[in-house]
């Protein structure tokens, strides 16, 4: 398994973690709201957020495939709204996970220093070590959200296991 530095913001000793996908409404809202219940269940303070890259649905709710199939596992994702990644991210974030090689190459763009790479993870990476994409379920109907939504749960579980040491 990949080790990986979960180092917190030293000034507030609060971990803040960033996930990002192409539009910030189907994955990366998912990614989000499971870590936020994952760690409120174990008592964990974290900043948990999340971004895309495609303003299509900026200030949106996530997809309503999302919104579902979040519900159906008990995590409230309503109140989340669409955003963009900003090169600011890499100043306000600890972690910023990325769900495939497309949303690597455009954080990529926009960092400015190798310490903003250091900053970037593919999500699956804690499960295994390996690069892999977490696949886009836009066009695959409502079992292609319940898939994504075992996958991006299990890697949670893990990013919850290593703040809990």
């Amino acid at each position: 398994m990949l080790s990986i530095s979960l180092k917190c913001n030293q000034k507030l000793k609060i971990m803040k973690i960033l996930f990002v996908c192409l539009g910030n409404i189907c994955r990366s809202p998912l990614a989000e709201g499971i870590l936020k219940s994952k760690l409120k269940k174990k008592g964990i303070q974290a900043e948990i957020d999340s971004a895309g890259f495609e303003s299509y649905h900026i200030n949106e709710p996530p997809d309503i495939r999302a919104l579902k199939i979040a519900e159906k596992h008990g995590i409230d994702i309503t109140e989340k709204k669409c955003r963009l990644f900003v090169a600011d991210d890499f100043d306000n974030f600890d972690v910023i996970y990325v769900m495939d090689t497309s949303n690597h190459r455009d954080v990529q763009y926009f960092s400015r220093t190798d310490e903003d790479m250091d900053k970037v993870k593919y999500l699956l990476s804690v499960i295994d070590g390996k690069n892999k994409s977490v696949p886009d379920p836009y066009y695959g109907g409502e079992s292609g959200f319940e898939n994504i939504f075992t996958i991006i749960e299990e890697a949670c579980e893990k990013i919850a296991k290593m703040l809990d040491n």
